[in-house]
């Protein structure tokens, strides 16, 4: 399967009309797509990988293999229940929370806080462009998410250490996201991410060109009333090499409610005979306007009694 990419040049250019498009089919089929010329630095990008990289090397990998679940693989017990990865977590917003890890230097730090700075920004677009392709107001994802503080935003830094054992173990057990938009830097060479569709799961290969890999969560599929998909995805362990993912979640704050937009609900509230009267006109023309009119008749008189 090609998966699908878009060209964030073409947003705002004679193609935005077919990249919108694009990107709707992406978010509604699939639920996964990749970016490229999304304007983010590639130099901090590649910088921000070195640095997690040399970071795992100092300070991660001698832990990992000497923890239980390296010790169970090698041990021969049965790990079915266990992630093989090594990773920690980084809050960015609403409160930062980078310079509590005691191993970080300073330009970790730096270098990641201009990254976000820059990811938020990409994050905030892709929501005013779903908003759009849903036929929502452009910032009604972004407010649905703000909660009393805003979005939250946090990263998880993973290594998906090189495994002894790989068909024993996964390295990330399938799961779909809790949050909302999903922003990946990942590794350039070693595979791993797998995604579930149409019954088969599809490799998603390493991100070449700078690309960032984007995935919807659990809360647009809320949001949208299950015209997006938070797809159901895993990472598979490695034997021959360590793979690197730098996830950003882009999610609703912890005090947000979540709802389906009332836009795009079918609402109650009318007989089958009024159905039928628009039905008998447009029974051989496409279903969504002919929808879309029951909503704008059964939402206009609850509207005025609101």
């Amino acid at each position: 399967m090609e998966i699908p990419v878009i060209d964030f040049k073409k947003i705002e250019g004679e193609s935005r009309k077919e990249t919108l498009s694009l990107l709707h089919q992406a978010c509604e089929k699939w639920g996964f797509f990749m970016i490229e010329n999304h304007s983010i630095d590639v130099e901090l990008m590649v910088k921000v990988k070195a640095l997690v990289n040399q970071h795992y090397e100092q300070n991660m990998k001698g832990r990992f293999y000497n923890s239980d679940v390296a010790k169970s693989l090698v041990d021969k017990e049965i790990t079915r229940n266990i992630d093989w990865e090594s990773a920690f977590f980084i809050w960015h917003r609403p409160v930062s929370n980078i310079n509590q890890f005691a191993n970080l230097p300073m330009d970790f730090q730096k270098t990641m806080d201009e990254y976000i700075d820059q990811l938020i920004k990409l994050a905030e677009t892709l929501s005013e462009l779903m908003s759009e392709n849903l036929g929502l107001e452009k910032s009604f994802i972004k407010q649905a998410f703000s909660g009393s503080k805003g979005p939250s935003v946090g990263t998880k830094v993973a290594k998906y250490p090189r495994c002894p054992r790989p068909e024993q173990v996964r390295g990330l057990r399938e799961h779909t996201d809790a949050g909302g938009i999903i922003l990946l830097l990942q590794d350039d060479e070693v595979p791993g991410l797998e995604f579930f569709k149409d019954g088969e799961w599809v490799e998603i290969p390493p991100s070449k060109n700078n690309r960032i890999f984007v995935n919807t969560g659990d809360q647009l599929e809320v949001l949208s009333n299950g015209i997006y998909k938070s797809a159901l995805h895993r990472v598979m362990a490695d034997k021959n090499g360590s793979r690197l993912s730098i996830a950003t979640f882009y999610n609703p704050a912890g005090d947000a409610i979540i709802s389906p937009a009332s836009k795009l609900l079918y609402p109650g509230g009318f007989s089958f005979q009024e159905y039928l009267k628009i039905y008998a006109e447009t029974k051989f023309a496409d279903k969504a306007p002919r929808l879309e009119s029951m909503k704008k008749l059964t939402n206009g008189p609850r509207d005025l009694l609101m």
